[in-house]
């Protein structure tokens, strides 16, 4: 099912926004095969028994773990070093998250799988890249986004930085790459040549700030968090806490909605200064943050939230399924006995599953995945005999 049902993608061990590169192609449908390593050379081998019986997880990375079906093998070994090669040679896309230079000194590196299938889109989807001076170093999310300038701004005035979870690092960037390997694979198709895709989360995070680098550097951005138009500093665009120790999110930008904003809280906007008059914010924030201290959330959200005051409850997890909006629409499912939310986007022709099923990995599916990848009973017996694949 989905748009991207006849792509097919071999995923080495991947984690971070790799893995959530290959969740975002297995969601439209791609055929994703997760690689894991089997025995020592695996950085995660100690969680690997746990896999295999359906109980690992990869820690806090949710969307991450998802629609793919998954193998192992002994990359040390030159026969399962082979069988991963040869599903390199069947597929459309490589990811790998290794360090630069890991999958070289494996022998699994970009010229060794180009030669054998010269249409491959080889995605390198790391937090620093592949070159310069941190490209070896570790790092995680929100190592990443701190040098690109992305966790600076975000957070109130006079206080630290809030890191935005795991988003605008591992998610954003898997994205990114799952974009840059889509757009390789779409030339691919052309060209009939495959290519390096170099997908760094160092770069989506500084990619993704485009916006707000430009508004600095036409001076309408301070370097002081909490003092700008979407970092909590402008009156209109923030969060504020209702009667029930709640909270309402605000974005009335607009002239038009910002007067309905007023209107709906009883305060007059003759009155007050001028919108846009920052000097002001402070004071206007004040008065808006002391009438929406009258009623609880789902009074603001009775009251508002069917206006274009642009006025929104701040939902928990556990009360985001629920709301009506969300129903309608079927943004949340339920897998398993979870709630999950539901894939995305969607198209007026092509169906997709609204939750890919995670496939247990298995003996009996490990062996069907071999076979569909073009292997046969006998080889694959053979790999297991000689401790090629797990």
């Amino acid at each position: 099912m989905g748009p991207l049902s006849s792509l097919k993608v071999v995923a080495l061990d991947a984690q971070g926004a790799s893995s959530a590169a290959c969740s975002f192609l297995g969601s439209l449908g791609a055929q994703v095969l997760r690689v894991l390593r089997s025995r020592g050379d695996n950085p995660h081998h100690e969680s690997f028994a746990a896999y295999a019986k359906g109980d690992w997880v990869d820690p806090g990375q949710g969307i991450l773990g998802s629609a793919r079906w998954t193998v192992a093998a002994d990359l040390k070994h030159p026969a399962g070093l082979e069988a991963v090669i040869q599903l390199a040679e069947r597929a459309d896309i490589l990811v790998e998250g290794f360090r630069p230079g890991t999958a070289e000194r494996i022998g699994i590196g970009p010229e060794v799988c180009l030669a054998r299938n010269p249409k491959l889109v080889y995605l390198r989807s790391t937090g620093w890249g592949q070159i310069g001076p941190l490209s070896k170093i570790a790092g995680h999310d929100i190592n990443y986004i701190a040098i690109a300038g992305a966790l600076d701004p975000i957070g109130r005035q006079g206080e630290p930085p809030m890191p935005p979870l795991n988003l605008l690092g591992d998610v954003a960037g898997g994205l990114h790459a799952a974009f840059g390997a889509l757009a390789a694979a779409f030339e691919a198709s052309h060209s009939g040549k495959g290519q390096v895709v170099d997908a760094a989360m160092l770069d989506s995070a500084a990619q993704f700030m485009d916006v707000v680098y430009l508004m600095h550097a036409m001076g309408a951005w301070s370097l002081e968090r909490g003092t700008n138009l979407m970092d909590t500093g402008a009156p209109f665009y923030n969060v504020y806490q209702t009667a029930d120790d709640k909270y309402v999110a605000v974005s009335a930008f607009e002239p038009q909605f910002y007067s309905v904003l007023l209107s709906n809280l009883g305060l007059d906007e003759q009155s007050l200064p001028p919108q846009m008059d920052r000097k002001a914010w402070p004071l206007i924030r004040g008065k808006i943050a002391d009438a929406f201290r009258a009623k609880t959330r789902d009074e603001w959200a009775s009251l508002l939230e069917n206006t274009d005051a642009c006025v929104s409850p701040v939902l928990s997890l556990e009360e985001a399924p629920n709301h009506p909006h969300n129903k309608a629409r079927g943004n949340f499912v339920n897998v398993g006995g979870l709630t999950r939310p539901a894939t995305g986007p969607r198209f007026s022709r092509s169906e997709i599953e609204a939750r890919p099923k995670s496939h247990p990995s298995t003996p009996e599916s490990r062996r069907q995945s071999f076979l569909d990848w073009g292997f046969s009973e006998t080889q694959i017996d053979e790999l297991i005999s000689v401790g090629a694949i797990s």
